[in-house]
């Protein structure tokens, strides 16, 4: 949930959800229906309480007063249960409004939307155009094969095969090695989960159509680990001398892709089904902003580790999803395309889901929401294509990035079948 009192309160904080595309009159709305809520609250209680002592008046009245004390005590309760109606349907209205109001952007934050981003720094030098591309190549060495995963499942699967198959799973026991010794805890997580599972870490009600619901069985599939990480203190109040805490999780991970028709049908890129390793921080509030660089830093260095030419970009305020206060793009160049392409992310969430989720700390405040952050520590399917484009040779074969030769038994190049 929103912080009310700040958007209340606090004009940047107001202005920071507007400027993420939320309407200046809902926040007006919004602010007149917790009024209304706090003061309907104050009124309810009030007549509980007079109808509280009511009762006891009548235990306690003499015998020919015991009956005009009960028509009273009657006509009251009716007085009551209609503001107890009332307060609970403003309490529904209130919270229902609420929820669809985005955690406002940061300061530094740019404004607009989609190609509003700042680029922050660009990294390596830009490879040539390869002999394939990343789709082609896939089917030239023989280890993407498209035609039949569309076959049994249709568009945006692929069947991932052979050499491809040994550095996928190189790439996840390469990340777990590294993150291991930043203190990330492993975790492989459910990928079914309840609805309000996907409400309290933030995805619903914004990106629901991205998601596949088992309607039958009432869950959805999870876009990202992150869902299930978050989920793991849900409703506990940590112990501020062991934040921050950290989890890398891997797990299978699914999207309808609505509203992408057309785009990037062919490869790896934009699929339905794929795999990702991610990190997940409990922070303490003071101190999230450098989790957030410690995050970014760690997608740098696998980049920089693969040999991959990448660009960093801070996200336009328009282009933020409703949870993330701040998010970096760590962009890999696809050379077969002239352009950089979105590998990972990273993203602090501020107190946004740490209220919805009820996960807290205790300090000299009070009991305060933990602040959570998230980071793709590897896009496995996008980082294959990256390397199928930057490391291909002239004759079409594929060089084995040297980090991840060890994980996939001394294999230094994939070579034609």
């Amino acid at each position: 949930m929103i912080d009310l009192k700040a958007l209340a309160e606090d004009a940047a904080y107001r202005a920071g959800a507007i400027r993420k595309g939320f309407d200046s009159a809902d926040v007006d709305r919004l602010n007149a229906l917790n009024e209304g809520f706090k003061a309907s609250l104050a009124a309810t209680e009030s007549l509980r309480a007079e109808s509280n002592a009511m009762s006891k008046a009548i235990g306690n009245a003499a015998p020919e007063e015991r009956q005009a004390k009960i028509a009273e005590a009657g006509e009251f309760k009716t007085r009551l249960q209609e503001s107890e109606e009332s307060l609970a349907g403003l309490k529904t209205e209130m919270e229902t409004l609420a929820l669809t109001v985005p955690n406002p952007a940061h300061e530094t934050v740019p404004d607009g939307g989609e190609d509003d981003y700042r680029v922050e720094k660009e990294v390596g030098e830009q490879t040539p155009e390869p002999k394939f591309n990343h789709a082609e190549l896939g089917e030239h060495l023989s280890i993407v094969d498209t035609k039949k995963a569309v076959a049994i499942s249709g568009s945006r699967f692929a069947y991932v095969l052979g050499d491809a198959v040994r550095m996928q799973f190189a790439l996840v026991q390469w990340m777990m090695d590294r993150l291991s010794k930043h203190h990330f805890v492993p975790a492989v997580v459910p990928v079914l989960v309840r609805e309000d599972m996907m409400v309290d870490a933030g995805f619903f009600p914004g990106d629901r159509d991205s998601v596949y619901e088992l309607e039958r069985d009432e869950l959805f599939l999870v876009g990202t680990s992150e869902v299930g990480l978050a989920g793991l203190h849900r409703g506990e109040r940590l112990d501020v001398d062991n934040l921050p805490l950290r989890y890398v999780g891997y797990s299978s991970c699914f999207r309808r892709e609505a509203g992408t028709y057309g785009k990037d049908t062919a490869g790896l890129f934009r699929v339905h089904q794929f795999d990702k390793v991610e990190m997940f921080v409990y922070s303490h509030p003071d101190r999230s902003w450098d989790e957030l660089e410690l995050l970014l830093q760690l997608e740098e260095e696998t980049f920089q580790q693969l040999e991959l030419p990448y660009r960093v970009i801070t996200v336009a305020a328009g282009d933020l999803g409703g949870a993330a206060a701040k998010k970096y793009d760590v962009e890999v160049w696809i050379p077969s395309e002239g352009r950089y392409r979105e590998l990972t992310s990273c993203s602090n969430y501020t107190d946004f889901s740490g209220r919805r989720m009820g996960t807290r700390i205790k300090t000299d405040d009070g009991n305060v929401a933990v602040h959570t952050l998230n980071g793709t520590a590897c896009a496995i399917g996008r980082t294959l294509l990256a390397i199928f484009e930057n490391h291909q040779n002239a004759d079409g074969s594929l060089n084995v990035p040297k980090v991840l030769q060890p994980y996939c038994g001394g294999l230094e190049v994939i070579e034609p079948r």
